[in-house]
């Protein structure tokens, strides 16, 4: 029996418990909406079904499709969906996956119900517009009924129970593609003159996926010299780490990560993006001849199943302004815990959080003086909300009156998704000799790529990063961080037992650490610098000390934009103590 399930713009008709459809007795004084069991029954006429594999072939019945692809081409889709014990969704994927993709019959007899597509939710999409498939229910009447009951109540009976099953299954399916397609107004299910209103789901997925599907941000990335030709030759120096190694790269983009470990010798890579890019990203795997080694996953890592049960390396770049912009470490963390092997290496591996007080004069001018005249009008109200969100601009290095303190450090290889949101002390102290005033708070962060983290933590007074000039001549390669010489490492892998020793040096062996930074110090980034604009400005001059709190957090609104809070009290050179607290509160959006 197949059963058609409303579109997703229409509402389920609703089941009365009693048969009063039957009994005539029920009036409506709107007859057009009192739907009766014979409307439903008459409304739910199967529709015309097309073959899987040949479009010309076009039944009357859903029944008829399937026996002729069982018999004529040799696939029986509801044998397949029982032998795999397939669920609603993954039944929906492998359909539309045969449809989208053209699949032969014989490329589907082994298939294990591990494939990568039954967990791609791009293949919940229907390839077929209204496809009664994805309508038809291969569910067996129960076991034992009597088959010749042909009674109005035990087909009413059957009817209902078939109906909501489909209720139950419509409804997830009707998330899922919410998820999928942002939908937001979706029909609401329930009684015709139920007045209760749907409630969207909170969603802070969709615009972020989508953002990452225009060419323009991956353009920009992929010219950003430091951030690139870091990662490139992080991973191309160390061919000994990638040499057969498998490797997962969570948030791929166009691939270029993964393209740089196929070179590297990885024998195995699975790229994994949640935005449409990773349709063109595996594109660009086939024309550089790497899908064999290279397997594009479209979906959120915390969703994916991988053909592999542990992975050797992850690599991601995951950064955003401010560092934790966008949250995706949440993911790359994720993924440490599902996939990543004991022992295993993460690229990057940390991250400091730099702070620094800033004169920000140019900043200021143009975001808050601009609207004090303009053209002879004075427009200064438009700058009163300028204050309440951080700013993403480049400072020039000497508009610094501190050096720079650290607010933060994120050691992936231990790291939790708590500590994530934060309340860090610290104290900056002014290394001007003329007095000036200090406008705004600047935050930046410094990147490692260490691949020794049982010898050099990020704590190690060696561990610096290195600072790329814009006039240095090589900025497409990667420089090593300041680090102990090779005795002492010897002596330091030494002091480990064992394997670990051993595996230890053998990573000192394999490579160096490397290190790139966004400060206003270095050559730019596409990251630049986040800025945190002073509602009054600080007077400082050599010796002035200014402590405080830095508070981040997930926004409550939204959890890829940050929520901060900066507390802040000044103590003049000579002063006993410091003036009063200043608290400030910021969006990164």
């Amino acid at each position: 029996m197949s059963l058609r399930l409303p579109h997703l713009s229409e509402p389920l008709a609703s089941i009365d418990s009693e048969q009063d459809s039957h009994s005539g007795s029920s009036s409506s004084e709107d007859e057009e909406d009192d739907q009766t069991w014979d409307d439903w029954v008459s409304d739910s006429a199967p529709k015309s079904c097309t073959s899987l594999f040949d479009k010309e072939k076009s039944f009357d019945s859903v029944e008829k499709a399937l026996e002729y692809d069982k018999d004529v081409k040799g696939f029986d889709l509801q044998g397949t969906c029982q032998r795999l014990s397939l669920s609603f969704h993954q039944r929906i994927r492998l359909i539309n996956h045969i449809r989208k993709e053209a699949v032969a019959p014989a490329s589907l007899e082994k298939l294990s119900g591990k494939e990568p597509f039954f967990s791609d939710d791009q293949y919940l999409k229907p390839a077929l517009e209204d496809d009664p498939l994805l309508q038809y229910s291969f569910d067996d009447w129960s076991e034992g009924e009597d088959e010749e009951d042909d009674s109005p109540e035990r087909t009413i009976s059957l009817l209902k129970a078939r109906l909501a099953k489909a209720n139950q299954d419509l409804a997830t399916f009707r998330q899922l593609v919410t998820n999928q397609l942002d939908i937001t107004a979706l029909g609401e299910a329930g009684d015709a003159g139920s007045s209760t209103e749907a409630v969207a789901p909170r969603d802070d997925d969709s615009h972020y996926f989508r953002s990452y599907a225009d060419n323009e941000i991956h353009s920009v990335m992929l010219q950003d010299t430091v951030r690139t030709s870091t990662y490139a030759s992080f991973i191309l120096s160390n061919p000994s780490l990638f040499d057969g190694a498998t490797v997962l790269d969570v948030g791929c983009g166009t691939g270029i990560l993964s393209l740089f470990a196929a070179r590297a010798g990885a024998a195995k890579v699975y790229a994994v993006d949640a935005s449409d890019i990773a349709v063109k990203a595996e594109k660009i795997v086939k024309e550089n001849g790497l899908e064999n080694v290279i397997t594009v996953i479209r979906g959120k890592v915390e969703d994916i199943v991988l053909p592999v049960e542990k992975v050797d390396i992850i690599i991601s770049e995951w950064m955003g302004y401010a560092l934790l912009y966008e949250s995706m470490l949440d993911s790359v963390l994720h993924a440490r815990d599902r996939f990543l092997k004991p022992g295993g290496l993460l690229a990057p591996s940390e991250s400091r959080m730099m702070f620094s007080l800033c004169e920000a004069k140019e900043v200021k001018k143009e975001r808050i003086g601009f609207w004090d005249d303009v053209y002879g009008f004075d427009l200064s109200s438009m700058a009163e909300e300028v204050y309440d969100d951080a700013i993403i601009d480049v400072v020039p290095e000497e508009s610094l009156v501190s050096d720079p303190t650290t607010i933060k450090t994120f050691d992936l290889h231990v790291l939790t998704p708590k500590k994530l949101d934060f309340s860090s002390p610290f104290t900056l102290t002014s290394t001007r000799t003329k007095r000036t005033k200090a406008w705004a708070f600047v935050l930046y962060f410094d990147t490692f790529f260490n691949t020794v983290p049982t010898l050099l933590s990020p704590e190690d007074p060696a561990y610096e990063v290195t600072i790329v000039k814009a006039d240095e001549p090589n900025t497409a390669e990667v420089w090593a961080v300041g680090k102990p010489g090779r005795g002492e490492l010897k002596r330091r892998a030494s002091s480990k037992s064992g394997e670990k020793g051993k595996k230890a040096m053998e990573r000192y062996e394999k490579g160096y650490v490397k290190s790139f930074s966004t400060g206003p110090a270095s050559l730019r980034t596409h990251w630049q610098q986040t800025v945190f604009l002073l509602r009054e400005g600080i007077p400082v001059e050599e010796g002035t000390v200014v402590e405080g709190t830095f508070s981040c957090r997930k926004s409550e609104d939204n959890s890829r934009e940050l929520d901060v809070e900066i507390r802040y009290s000044v103590k003049p050179p000579g002063a006993e103590k410091a003036g009063d607290t200043i608290i400030q509160i910021y969006k990164v959006r």
